[in-house]
């Protein structure tokens, strides 16, 4: 196994700005309430993953582990 992380980037390029499109659509159709919590709680989590996957949380990530 690979040591790399498994990222958004290993797919379609299209994958990334989809989510990054759906998420914001969820953000704001929760703000209007028109989605129940579940959906806000799955935004969440997307922009979490987005979040970990930058560069500058890799790097920190990298230099606490070795």
């Amino acid at each position: 196994m690979s040591d790399q992380p498994l990222t958004l980037d290993h797919g379609s390029g299209m994958a990334r700005p989809f989510g990054d499109a759906v998420s914001l659509g969820v953000v704001l159709a929760t703000i209007a309430e028109w989605l129940p919590a579940v959906a806000a709680l799955l935004t969440v989590v997307w922009t979490a993953i987005w979040i970990y996957e930058t560069k500058t949380v890799q790097r920190m990530l990298r230099r606490q582990g070795g």
